[in-house]
């Protein structure tokens, strides 16, 4: 009997009242199981760069302890590398240690579009571009699936800021939410077919993720064919009724049946059917199904070690060469270096949040420096929490710089400036670090940096320091990774999945993020990333597909038959080395408005010293097409299609001669959306409601208490790293009061939460 039978026979011998039980999680990771039906609950986890496993604590906020597991490069980083073959050898690995700590299930990947580097949660996430996002997480998808692990498909959709994530309503026009928000979701479902989706916190045109019949049912279900299960984010369900009728299956976390109580009440009352129950539930039941099949067979010998080397790999892989004037990478261990910077010692690997891993160990930049052979002297340069005096560690950096051949800084964010649950304010590092490096610059004139953070930075120093090597958040392999790197054991291949904007005034959503206290209007339709600078030739620092290498590439021999593209690559410099080619399209005669150019395709390719290879990308008829709004399907551009190929979008051949830059035109934004725009919201006022929440209230006197009380008793019983309270704190007052009730597991009951309003709307 095959799953889908089974599951049918198992839930024919449910009562309503236990075909509902199925609807929400028994606690925060497990689903409900049903023992007399032979169904058996099974573990979900966090990820989606390693496993998170709690076992001691209940929490979904990456505070509580985990189990120790492979911490692999931030999909920030590993998206870089423009490899799906490393991206499902990352999900294999991640899915073997899945496999023997029982988790049936792992949260991730993530796809949500990069629409503003302040964006909190962007280390998560692969790119700015769908086609990128979309691969990459078919491919890592693919690789946790082969070994009998499933994945979970998130944000769905158009989760894009952690600002009001929870409440928030993302005002998109139809062809912008298809074309780009949507895309990669639809190529991961239908490339990887991900055994569950999860759908995100926020709003989208007013309808909550979590019962928007629209997303999860007439585009995910009948437009693209999806059979698996749809889960909600941690405490994302609105009203758990409405959501089952829109085709949300699992609740979780678990909330000792307050919602399913809710759910019995409305089906007794006749507002919802049996039968609309029971397409949720048989998805749940089929998930545990196929969690217990028989699974390919894993090995777990030396399990620890490999997947740590292939975490440094994957790193290597991945990190981006952005500058390398005169070659002065890679480093010659001959040279008297200076190390600065307290991230050589302490390194940022990781993003705070759900995603924190818990890594067996970590590669340190010092130790590893030294193991290769190279002669350095070392001091901090910076106080990462700013305690010590900044002038005399940077006088300290300048006093060993004075007198080396050259000087290697590592730079990048502090935990503190990007998180879970919060946005940056602004692009910049701090001023203490782009101090230490100004004057290392005055010294000595062979200076690199090293940075390591989760999303762009201001690079007020571009122009003073000869290279910068990018890691991103490279994972528990990042010191070897950079050694490998600086010393040219390995030559890299990495380039920008986003663009590197010089401020975060130059990105076109700046005016418009992360919006009001219920609105964000996402004016700049389709002219997001790359698509928005190389149509109107706004400068950037790096922009995306940039990319350099210890050797260099030549492309030539540009043909088109159909829809493939095939060109030479040849290897022209004196090591071998990695290659990502592009291919992007552009539509000057087509009647509706589009970005000078789009990405159609990608290959990496390794060439040795002198090798010529053929590369061929067929192109997706999708590439060629725009999202028909009228008539809710994809048609092809009109006109002649101009394609351009190359090693980054800075140096393209093209097919046919191709348009200058320019302004972009007036896009009537609320034309394009179909109705007028939302009012700009001010201050929440009195009464209060289930969907406001603690930041709302500060205008009752009861609210500012209360929330001031609030604060002060979790400041006082939660212990988490840097970075970490920030999130619990941005949580807590910003979580509306309906998800408030239904996550505190029983701690406050419907009554309480009532009461908790009254005050809140009299005293």
């Amino acid at each position: 009997m095959d799953i889908s039978s089974k599951a049918k026979d198992i839930l024919s011998k449910l009562t309503v009242e236990e075909k509902i039980s199925l609807l929400s999680g028994s606690d925060v990771w497990h689903t409900v199981g049903i023992e007399h039906a032979g169904l058996p609950s099974i573990m979900v986890s966090d990820g989606p760069h390693g496993l998170r496993k709690q076992v001691a604590s209940q929490d979904n906020f990456g505070v509580g302890e985990s189990v120790k597991s492979t911490c692999f490069p931030t999909a920030s980083l590993s998206a870089c590398s423009f490899d799906e073959k490393l991206l499902y050898k990352m999900g294999q690995a991640i899915g073997t240690e899945c496999r023997k700590e029982d988790v049936s299930v792992i949260l991730g990947p993530g796809v949500n579009m990069k629409r503003s580097p302040l964006c909190g949660r962007n280390f998560e996430y692969f790119s700015e571009d769908p086609l990128v996002a979309g691969k990459m997480g078919a491919a890592f998808i693919k690789g946790v699936q082969s070994v009998g692990v499933g994945t979970s498909l998130k944000h769905f959709a158009a989760n894009n800021q952690e600002k009001r994530r929870m409440s928030v309503s993302a005002v998109i026009d139809e062809r912008t939410l298809n074309e780009y928000y949507l895309k990669p979701f639809e190529i991961a479902v239908k490339e990887a077919d991900p055994w569950t989706v999860m759908c995100s916190y926020n709003r989208i045109n007013g309808t909550y993720s979590s019962e928007n019949k629209k997303l999860l049912t007439d585009i995910l279900r009948t437009r693209w064919g999806y059979k698996g299960m749809t889960v909600s984010d941690w405490g994302a369900v609105h009203d758990r009724t409405d959501g089952v009728k829109a085709g949300l299956d699992l609740e979780m976390p678990g909330n000792k049946g307050v919602n399913n109580a809710k759910v019995l009440e409305n089906f007794k009352a006749g507002k919802i059917t049996e039968e609309e129950i029971d397409a949720c539930a048989l998805r749940v039941i089929e998930l545990s199904l196929k969690s217990n099949e028989e699974k390919p067979e894993v090995f777990y010998q030396n399990l620890e070690e490999n997947n740590h080397n292939l975490a440094v790999e994957i790193a290597t892989e991945s990190a981006v060469l952005l500058k390398n004037n005169e070659n002065l990478l890679p480093l010659s261990k001959s040279k008297k270096i200076a190390v600065l910077g307290e991230f050589a010692e302490k390194p940022r690997y990781q993003g705070a949040g759900s995603s924190k891993i818990n890594p067996h160990k970590i590669d340190i930049s010092l130790e590893e420096l030294k193991k290769a052979g190279f002669d350095f002297e070392y001091v901090k340069g910076y106080d990462l929490l700013e305690k010590e005096d900044s002038e005399k560690l940077i006088e300290a950096a300048v006093n060993i710089s004075k007198e080396k051949e050259a000087a290697l800084i590592f730079a990048g964010l502090p935990p503190s400036y990007e998180t879970e649950g919060l946005d940056r304010e602004n692009m910049k590092l701090p001023e203490n670090q782009i101090k230490l490096i100004d004057e290392v610059c005055k010294v000595n004139e062979n200076v690199i940096v090293v940075l390591m953070c989760g999303a762009p930075c201001e690079l007020p120093f571009r122009d003073k320091v000869k290279s910068i090597l990018l890691m991103y958040l490279s994972g528990e392999g990042c010191g070897k990774a950079v050694t490998k790197l600086l010393s040219g054991e390995k030559n890299p291949s990495g380039k920008l999945s986003e663009t590197w904007i010089q401020k975060d005034e130059d990105c076109p959503a700046y005016k418009n993020f992360p919006g009001d206290r219920l609105n964000v209007i996402y004016e700049e339709g389709i002219f997001t990333g790359y698509r928005y600078f190389s149509t109107n030739g706004k400068f950037v620092n790096y922009p995306f597909s940039h990319g350099l290498s210890y050797t260099n590439f030549e492309y030539g021999n540009l043909k088109v038959e159909g829809t493939t593209v095939s060109f030479d690559v040849t290897n022209k410099g004196n090591i071998k080395g990695k290659e990502t080619s592009f291919v992007f399209v552009s539509f000057p005669e087509s009647k509706v408005i589009s970005p000078r150019l789009n990405l159609a395709g990608f290959s990496k390719n390794e060439l040795e010293v002198g090798e010529t290879k053929k590369v061929e990308i067929r192109i997706d008829e999708r590439e060629l097409s725009f999202f028909d709004v009228e008539n809710e399907t994809w048609k092809k551009h009109d006109g002649k299609i101009i394609f351009g190929i190359g090693g980054s979008i800075e140096n393209l051949i093209y097919s046919d001669e191709m348009s200058e830059p320019k302004e972009i035109p007036d896009l009537y934004f609320e034309k394009t959306l179909g109705r007028p725009l939302p009012e700009k919201a001010g201050k929440a006022k009195r009464p209060f409601t289930m969907d406001n929440c603690l930041s709302d209230v500060q205008s009752s006197p009861f609210g500012r208490m209360f929330t001031k009380i609030t604060l002060k008793i979790m400041n006082g019983t939660i212990t988490s790293e840097e970075g970490q309270d920030q999130m619990m704190k941005a949580a807590m007052l910003e979580m509306p009061f309906f998800s408030l009730w239904v996550s505190s597991n029983g701690m406050i009951s419907e009554k309480v939460m009532k009461l908790l309003l009254w005050c809140f709307n009299h005293l």
